[in-house]
Parts: structure tokens; C-alpha cells; sequence
């Protein structure tokens, strides 16, 4: 009930403010809900996308192997007697290991030793090359060598080959499912880490494919970029806050370096291709120029966070070294510099995770280019994790979905570790004033 005048009496103007605070504690909680329901529903799609990506990868951290044993002649596998790359390539490997598994197998006839022929991987002869020259005492004995089966046959032991599927839609005929079970049932196949993933290169053949040749990449890769992005960086961020006076040019500069934070990635590699590949002439395919590419898109991101560390230093640190007789020169390198060391390190820690995890631009320079050689500098025709990544996902057999897996995981293990390494640094340099 109003009064005369207009005016709500006390009880009414209780109830109205009772009212509206009902109605905005209501939002209030409504606005939670759909907060702690977003988060939810994000947190959602991050363990199914984590829980695709284990389920596929761990398994792909391991393979199959044959276990032989290989009678190694001297004569048969280094005719010249030297130990050389040649000797031991013009020797019979490939017959070496066949007899062994003949034997296994009893495999007699033509029809027999081509099947069976048929289980041990490609790269099984580059393997016993391997241990030759890396121990040549072993010649002359009879030695129990782990092989890497065939992706098919690695496939049908993982059960994505259905024995029960007709012999005419299956890609092993029913003469090899026979030997797989007698080498089973002999104890001669294993199911153990795979050195390849880790030790191999790019190939082909899914179960010699590995991604040490795309790490070492990526090491190098990363090494020209730190190198290049980092001091242009912390040089270009000190200049803006602490020397370059504020006018147009400056501010216009700012902008531009703002504007190139948002600039998508694949530019950074238009912009690689076209003048130091087109103009320079530089090769394509090598960690030098997809360094040097990786540093120009990571500038922006290593500027801005440069910039901002510096200018959490209070001003009183600057007024005190001035004070006391310091040349601006001097308050910059002994004072200014080293307090925003940490968010430096952080922001230039981050910016490298973020380099590690691109491939558009490096794509644009030719490093989607199939690689076998590790590179042994930056020179090198190279690849990356990322772009080994890109290029396992695009083949169809099977055992390479789970290879890409595992090479996500030791890709998101690398960011990781990369980003722990930005925290653990801040955490340990950080002061407070």
C-alpha cells in the first residue's frame, strides 16, 4: 500500500527489495550452472579426445616380433671378408633369414616358402646387417635374432584380421595363419616395445616407420628458431619500452607487431617459400629455413610477453639505479633486464611450444618431403614431428593409426614438458616486490 505522497511504506519496500534480490541471486546461480556447465562440457571433450588418443597410441608403442635362430656364415653374409657397407650388402642376409624361418616353420616346398616368406618385415635384413657391423664376433655362430613380423601379419595378431573372413578378402592366405600359429605355439613370436618407433625413421613399411629422424628434426628445427627468435626478441621489446621514443613510428610499429601475433601461420610459410627458398635460393626441406620461418612467426609472441615483463618492473627500480649514479644503459642490462628474465624465459618457453606443434608453414617449404636419413645438421633434408605426423595420417594401413597415435602422445609429452620447464622457471627466478 503507497502512502499519499507516492512513497512505498516500509513493508512494501521490503518485500520489492526481497524480490529483487531473489531474482538476482537467481541469476546469479543461473549464471554458475551455465559456467560450471561449460567447463564441464570442455573437460568432457578433452578426456574423450585424451582417452581416443591413448586408447590408439599406447598400442602403438608396441609391435610383434619373430625370434630365429640364424646360423651366421661368414662366407654367405661378408663374401669380401673386409666387414665394409659393401661386403656385408653384396652377402645373402635375405637368404640367411629365410633358411632360419623355413626351418622354423618347415616350410619345404615353393608354395610354403613363399608364404612363409611372407611374415618376416622388409626391414629384417638391415637389421642383421646392423648387428654384424656392430659386433662382428657374432659371425661364425648360430645367434637368436628378434624380427619385426609384417604389418599385415601384425595386424592379424592384434585381431584386425578376422581368421573367420574368407581367404579371398583377406590380405594373408590361410597357409600363413598356419605358420603364424606354429611359430605362436612355439614361443617364437612376442609382443614387446617396438625399437623402431623410437630408433627408426620415416618408411613406408608401417612397422619399420619411426619418428627418431622427425625428432631430431624438430630438435634442429627449434634450435635455429630459439636461436634467431630469442635475443631479436628481447632486443626489439627492451628498444619499445625502454629506449625508442613514443611517437607515430612507434606506435605504429606496436600495432604491426600486435597484428602479426594474429597472422595465421600458414603466411609465415608462404612468406618462407618466397623469399628464402624463391629469392635465396635456399633448399627446401631443411631445418635451417624452417627454423628460420619457425623464429619469424614465434617474434610476435616473444615480443609481446618480453614487453609485458618488462613493464612489471616498478618504476622505483629504474629511479634508484639512476639515483645512485647508473648510465640508462646500465639500469637496463643490470637491473631491468635480469628482474624480467622470468617472464622472458616463460613467454619465449611458450612460443616454442607453439612452434613445436605447427606443420602449415612447414609444409609450404617442403618439409612434408619423405625423408629416410636422420639429418645430421641443419642443413640436412629434414623433417618434423608434427609434418611425420601429418603424413602417417594419410596412409591406409592400419598399424599407422596407431604409430600416429603414439607419435601425438610423444608429441604432447614434448609440449608438456616444454610448458612444465616455463612454469618451473618462473617459479624459481620470480621475484616479489
Amino acid at each position: 500500500m503507497t502512502r499519499d505522497n507516492g512513497l512505498l511504506s516500509p513493508e512494501e519496500a521490503a518485500r520489492l527489495v526481497a524480490a529483487k534480490m531473489a531474482e538476482r541471486n537467481k541469476s546469479e546461480r543461473r549464471f554458475r550452472f551455465l559456467g560450471r556447465a561449460a567447463i564441464a562440457i570442455a573437460l568432457t571433450f578433452l578426456v574423450i579426445l585424451m582417452v581416443s588418443i591413448f586408447s590408439k597410441g599406447i598400442p602403438g608403442f608396441f609391435q610383434h616380433y619373430v625370434t630365429l635362430e640364424v646360423p651366421l656364415d661368414r662366407e654367405k653374409l661378408d663374401p669380401e671378408g673386409n666387414l665394409s657397407v659393401q661386403s656385408l650388402y653384396d652377402g645373402d642376409a635375405r637368404g640367411t633369414i629365410r633358411a632360419a624361418l623355413y626351418a622354423a616353420v618347415d616350410a619345404s616346398g615353393r608354395r610354403d616358402r613363399k608364404a612363409a616368406g611372407k611374415i618376416i618385415s622388409a626391414g629384417a635384413e638391415a637389421r642383421l646387417r646392423r648387428m654384424i657391423a656392430d659386433n662382428p664376433r657374432i659371425l661364425g655362430t648360430t645367434q637368436e635374432i628378434r624380427f619385426a613380423v609384417d604389418d599385415d601379419v601384425d595386424s592379424f595378431l592384434r585381431g584386425f584380421i578376422k581368421r573367420e573372413t574368407p581367404q579371398s578378402e583377406r590380405r594373408i592366405d590361410d597357409k600363413m595363419i598356419g605358420f603364424i600359429d606354429q611359430l605362436a605355439a612355439d614361443g617364437r613370436i612376442s609382443y614387446e616395445l617396438s625399437d623402431y618407433l623410437f630408433f627408426g625413421s620415416a618408411s613406408r613399411n608401417a612397422e619399420m616407420a619411426g619418428i627418431y629422424g622427425a625428432f631430431i628434426g624438430s630438435i634442429l628445427t627449434l634450435s635455429i628458431c630459439l636461436v634467431l627468435a630469442f635475443p631479436v626478441g628481447v632486443a626489439t621489446a627492451v628498444y619499445l619500452e625502454e629506449i625508442a621514443p613514443k611517437n607515430r613510428i612507434t606506435e605504429l610499429i606496436e600495432i604491426n607487431i600486435n597484428n602479426l601475433a594474429a597472422v595465421p601461420s600458414v603466411v609465415f610459410g608462404i612468406l618462407g617459400l618466397a623469399i628464402f627458398i624463391g629469392v635465396f635460393g635456399m633448399p627446401r626441406s631443411i631445418p635451417l629455413v624452417g627454423g628460420v620461418v619457425l623464429s619469424l612467426m614465434t617474434l610476435p609472441t616473444i615480443i609481446i610477453s618480453s614487453r609485458a615483463a618488462i613493464r612489471a618492473v616498478p618504476p622505483s627500480v629504474r629511479d634508484a639505479a639512476l639515483g645512485i649514479g647508473a648510465s640508462k644503459m646500465q639500469t637496463i642490462f643490470h637491473h631491468v633486464i635480469p628482474l624480467a628474465m622470468p617472464g622472458m624465459l616463460t613467454g619465449t618457453i611458450i612460443g616454442m611450444a607453439q612452434a613445436l606443434g605447427e606443420t602449415a608453414p612447414l609444409l609450404m617449404i617442403g618439409m612434408v618431403a619423405f625423408i629416410v636419413d636422420v639429418p645430421g645438421s641443419v642443413t640436412d633434408p629434414g623433417t618434423v614431428l608434427p609434418v611425420q605426423i601429418f603424413m602417417w595420417a594419410d596412409f591406409a594401413e592400419r598399424m599407422f593409426v596407431q604409430k600416429t597415435s603414439a607419435a601425438i602422445i610423444v608429441l604432447l609429452a614434448f609440449l608438456v614438458t616444454m610448458n612444465a620447464a616455463a612454469i618451473l622457471i618462473r617459479k624459481k627466478l620470480e621475484r616479489r616486490w
